[in-house]
C-alpha cells in the first residue's frame, strides 16, 4: 500500500541457532588411573544471543552484496530461505531483542544490509500466509491510517466509538471505496490508538494481533484476542482545556484478509505503468477521505462536537506508522518556530532558516534555525530527532517544504553545527 503522504490541512494542525547435540555411548572401559577429557563449558544464552544477531546481519550483508549469477542462485536463494526463516523463528519465539540489536548492528555495517533487514522483519510480523483446506493460499496483512483530529478541549476516551452504525459503514467503505479488493475481508479495531501505543506494538506482537485477526477472520469464532487487547494502553492525559483548540495525531488499524494472488494488488513491473498504478490508488483514498470524514467524526466525539479530521496515507503497519509520527514531529517543529516568530514580535519574511545536522546530548538530530534578517539576532532553534536508517537529505527535503509552507523564503543547508549552535559552510539551499 506505499503511497505518497496525503494531508489536505497541514498549516491547521500546527512522526538459531540450533545446538546439535551429538550423544555418544562407549562400551570401551577406561584404562585405570587415566581421567576422563574435560567437559566442554557450555555456550551461555547471552553468547548465542549475540552468534544469532552477527549471523542475520551477516546475512543480510551478504544478500545485499553478493551478485545474482546463474552460479551464484541456488546458494543465494537458500541463503534467502534461511534468513527469512530465522526472522519468523525470532519472531514466534518472541525475541524482539535480538532483531532490534540485528538491526543496530546492522546500520553501523551497511545501509544496504540494514534497509533489507528492516523490511524482511516488518513483512514478517505484518503478513501472515496460510493454506486453506481447498488448497488456495490467503494472506493476513495489518494496515494503518494516520490521522489528526483537531478538537476543542482534546477527544475523550468516553464518546470515541461509541456509534456502531458509524463504525460499520466505515468498516464497510475501504471495500466499497476500492481501497481494498471486493475479494477481501476487512476487519478495523473500533479504537483510535494514540502515538505511544501504536509505537510501543513490538515486531512480534504485531504478528501475534494479525494471528488473531487471521484467526478471527478464518471462521474460528470464538478466536482469543489476548494480543489485541494487550495493544491497548491508557488514554494519554488531556493537558487542554475545554476551550483550547487541539490537534492529535491518532491511528486508525485494522487488517485485511486475501487471496495471496489477487490480482487487485498485484504491481505493474514497468515503471510508467505502476505509477500510474499508485497514482490511481491515491486517487481513491483522497475520495474516501472527503467522503469518509463525517462518519470518522462520529466514531471520534458526539455529533454535535465540532471536529475536523485530516488524514494521512493508508499504509502497512510500519510504513504507516513511521509516516504518522515523522509528520507529528514535523508540524510540531513548525508550531515552536511559529512560537518563535510571535515571541520576537516578527514575522517570516524578517527571518532566515538554517538547516543542519547537529549532535545534541549524545543523539544525531537535524536543527532548524531562525535568524533575524535585519540583526542576526536568533529568533528560534529546534531540533528534530534522526532515527536509526533515517536518510538526511530525504529529512532536509521535507523540512525546507515545510519551512516554504511557513512563508520563509530563504533558507540556507548547513553542512553541520558546531558544539556552540553555530553554522558551518552554509550555503543556499537548492530542492
Amino acid at each position: 500500500m506505499a503511497g505518497k503522504i496525503w494531508l489536505k490541512n497541514s498549516t491547521a494542525i500546527i512522526d538459531a541457532l540450533c545446538a546439535v547435540t551429538h550423544s555418544f555411548h562407549s562400551k570401551a572401559i577406561m584404562p585405570k588411573n587415566k581421567r576422563p577429557p574435560p567437559k566442554k563449558a557450555s555456550v551461555s544464552p547471552e553468547k548465542k544471543e549475540d552468534v544469532l544477531i552477527q549471523r542475520l546481519c551477516d546475512m543480510a550483508i551478504d544478500l545485499v552484496e553478493q551478485e545474482d549469477s546463474e552460479s551464484m542462485a541456488a546458494a543465494l536463494q537458500e541463503m534467502a530461505r534461511d534468513f527469512h526463516q530465522l526472522i519468523r523463528k525470532c519472531l514466534y519465539q518472541k525475541k524482539d531483542p535480538i532483531l532490534y540489536e540485528a538491526l543496530a548492528r546492522a546500520i553501523d555495517a551497511d545501509s544496504a544490509a540494514y534497509q533489507l533487514l528492516k523490511e524482511s522483519i516488518e513483512e514478517a510480523a505484518g503478513v501472515i500466509q496460510i493454506r486453506c483446506a481447498e488448497g488456495q493460499t490467503m494472506e493476513v496483512n495489518a494496515f494503518v491510517i494516520p490521522l489528526f483530529a483537531r478538537t476543542l478541549g482534546g477527544l475523550d476516551s468516553q464518546h470515541c466509538f461509541q456509534d456502531q452504525e458509524a463504525f460499520d459503514l466505515l468498516r464497510q467503505s475501504f471495500k466499497s471505496a476500492q481501497l481494498e479488493s471486493p475479494e477481501a475481508t476487512v476487519v478495523l479495531i473500533s479504537h483510535a490508538y494514540h502515538m505511544d501505543e501504536i509505537d510501543s506494538i513490538s515486531y512480534s506482537h504485531l504478528n501475534e494481533m494479525v494471528a488473531e485477526a487471521c484467526a478471527s477472520m478464518s471462521d474460528m469464532r470464538g478466536a482469543a484476542t489476548r494480543a489485541i487487547d494487550r495493544s491497548f494502553g491508557s488514554w494519554p492525559e488531556n493537558h487542554f482545556s475545554p476551550s483550547d483548540p487541539a490537534a492529535e495525531l491518532r491511528f486508525l488499524l485494522g487488517f485485511v484478509l486475501k487471496p495471496a494472488d489477487d490480482k487487485f494488488y498485484v504491481i505493474p513491473k514497468d515503471e510508467t505503468a505502476a505509477d500510474h498504478y499508485f497514482e490511481v490508488r491515491e486517487q481513491r483514498f483522497q475520495r474516501w477521505a472527503e467522503e469518509i470524514a463525517p462518519l470518522i467524526k462520529r466514531c471520534l466525539a458526539p455529533r454535535d462536537a465540532p471536529v475536523e479530521v485530516d488524514f494521512l496515507y493508508q499504509d502497512m503497519f510500519h510504513n504507516g506508522k513511521e509516516r504518522g509520527i515523522a509528520e507529528y514531529f514535523l508540524l510540531q517543529m513548525l508550531s515552536e518556530l511559529t512560537h518563535g516568530l510571535d515571541t520576537h514580535g516578527t514575522t517570516a519574511g524578517n527571518a532566515i532558516a538554517i538547516v543542519g545536522p547537529a549532535i545534541v546530548a549524545e543523539e544525531r538530530v537535524l536543527q532548524v534555525q531562525l535568524i533575524s534578517h535585519s540583526d542576526g539576532s536568533l529568533i528560534a532553534s529546534v531540533n528534530k530527532s534522526l532515527g536509526i536508517g533515517a536518510e538526511v537529505s530525504d529529512e532536509i527535503d521535507d523540512i525546507a517544504d515545510a519551512l516554504i509552507s511557513l512563508d520563509l523564503k530563504s533558507i540556507s543547508l548547513a553542512r553541520q553545527f558546531d558544539a556552540k549552535g553555530r553554522p558551518v559552510d552554509a550555503r543556499p539551499y537548492h530542492d
